[in-house]
């Protein structure tokens, strides 16, 4: 089988690869929904549907959950994406074990972390890491839907931007993805937001961001 483009990539003149466990969830990826039609009539008896990105702009994923009422617990997850292998391979091991043993319960579903999948994954590209975050946001979204469908809104569980940089209105979520890219000190996520350029009273909220995401993410 000739190796797939987003499989076998050069990154700054080095090689680099999926390992087997991604490259398996990807070629035959897990729960995938392939077509619109499947996607429209699984759609009419989901619990709960969360969609992110934008398919116009580049990555995008689409989920659905059935919940079982009676033990709280993600009977099924389905999905769709325009993504590259690693938000693909990621969201199939993802929509793995919120429905393994049974089903995972939504409280422990909404603490799984994109380490907790990349851990699973046995290892993603530093590069392509916050790909994995995509499914986890979805399936959040998902959730979210599945309690305001079902009348419990107290549960859902808000996550909203705030504007660290009240000049050049970069907000934690900014800084959040500049992370996820990469960034692990003040100068690389100002090279990639450019956050406390102008406005340099959110500088030392901006650090403590840095800090909290970094062990977020990388432990």
């Amino acid at each position: 089988m000739e190796t797939h483009v987003d499989v076998k990539a050069k990154v700054e003149g080095k090689k680099w690869f999926y390992n087997d466990i991604v490259k398996k969830h990807f070629f035959n990826p897990k729960n995938f929904l392939k077509d619109e039609a499947a996607a429209k009539e699984y759609g009419k008896t989901a619990s709960g549907v969360g969609q992110v990105g934008s398919p116009a702009c580049g990555d995008m994923m689409k989920m659905w959950i059935k919940v079982d009422k009676k033990g709280n617990k993600i009977k099924e997850c389905k999905w769709q994406t325009f993504g590259c292998a690693s938000a693909i391979g990621s969201t199939s091991m993802l929509s793995v074990m919120v429905t393994e043993k049974g089903g995972m319960k939504i409280e422990d579903a909404l603490k799984i972390k994109p380490q907790d999948i990349a851990n699973r994954l046995k290892g993603l590209p530093q590069r392509k890491f916050h790909c994995s975050v995509l499914g986890d946001k979805a399936l959040r979204e998902a959730i979210n839907n599945y309690f305001r469908k079902s009348g419990k809104e107290d549960r859902v569980v808000v996550q909203g931007a705030k504007i660290i940089d009240k000049i050049l209105k970069i907000t934690d979520k900014d800084i959040e993805e500049a992370v996820l890219e990469g960034a692990k000190t003040l100068e690389d996520v100002q090279k990639k937001t450019k956050v406390g350029i102008k406005d340099k009273s959110c500088i030392p909220e901006v650090e403590q961001l840095i800090r909290f995401y970094i062990e977020k993410y990388f432990g």
